[in-house]
């Protein structure tokens, strides 16, 4: 295969409750009918709050079911909970191993491997980092594995959370150290893609639009289909839109395009939440 084109999307949200997150998320599908991507990657938080409602998350699924083409998904801290943090109290709704299997027994695999147009394309679950739990050593171990049975070839990561703000090295405040992937699990995996040819890591979660690079590694933060957040509740580090990304790959090149889909609309949550059940 020459060429394989990949959109990612990502904190989808969806909840039936909501269903203005749902019509932004036909927008989103329309798109994706129109464009016929090879494949969709949604980097996590398909559900509004999978935690505390299970049917979040399978009306999630249902909905990515009908999308036209065919799609990997990743779990996000609202599908399986939040890891903890080198610093701080921990998260309110904690990841767990029951929500994590939940996930897969529902949605698919939490990490996953494929090969095309030269590339290699590893999916990780972040919220297991740190956690403690049984699936982030399997899964250092796993990934491991697949870095080296790459060989050389160009990887392109993708995962729920941005490995960190500007620098490895960023320090982690309270208020900001649950939205990277948290130390010391950060500083492991920083190591282990240094040694591998990864040339792009995508991601989700902050609700903002951003692309740089740092080194040799290109750093993409997709959008939320689904709402923005206000700089009272976040502040502004790239663009607080709602979009997608879509990508190019072809042997040793990689291009990149932000995407806002017509008809997307850059919902603030504080609004979604002050409006009535189902609008």
């Amino acid at each position: 295969m020459p060429e394989f084109r990949l959109t990612q999307i990502s904190d989808t949200h969806l909840t039936r409750r909501l269903t203005r997150l749902t019509e932004n998320f036909a927008r989103v599908s329309d798109h994706i009918a129109t464009t016929r991507p090879d494949l969709v990657v949604n980097t996590g938080d398909l559900a509004f709050d999978a935690p505390t409602g299970k049917t979040d998350l399978e009306f999630a699924k249902d909905l990515h079911d009908a999308l036209p083409v065919p799609c990997r998904h990743l779990p996000g801290n609202h599908d399986i909970g939040d890891n903890p943090t080198e610093v701080g109290e921990a998260p309110k709704q904690p990841v767990s191993e029951e929500h994590r299997q939940e996930f897969c027994a529902l949605v698919g695999e939490d990490r996953w491997q494929f090969e095309a147009a030269g590339w290699c394309f590893i999916g990780l679950n972040s919220l297991v980092m740190n956690s403690g739990l049984a699936a982030d050593a399997e899964q250092f171990d796993w990934l491991a594995r697949e870095l080296s049975r790459a060989e050389g070839k160009p990887i392109a990561l993708f995962l729920h959370k941005p490995l960190f703000l500007n620098l490895p090295g960023d320090s982690e405040t309270i208020e900001t150290a649950i939205r990277y992937v948290p130390q010391p699990a950060r500083r492991k995996l920083i190591e282990m893609i240094a040694r591998a040819n990864v040339r792009l890591v995508a991601s989700g979660h902050v609700h903002q639009r951003r692309d740089y690079t740092f080194g040799r590694l290109r750093h993409v933060w997709a959008p939320s289909t689904s709402f923005i957040l206000s700089d009272k509740r976040q502040e502004r580090i790239g663009i607080k839109e709602t979009g997608l990304v879509e990508y190019r790959f072809r042997p040793d090149s990689l291009e990149v395009r932000h995407v806002k889909a017509a008809g997307l609309v850059d919902i603030d949550l504080d609004d979604l939440l002050k409006a009535k059940p189902g609008g």
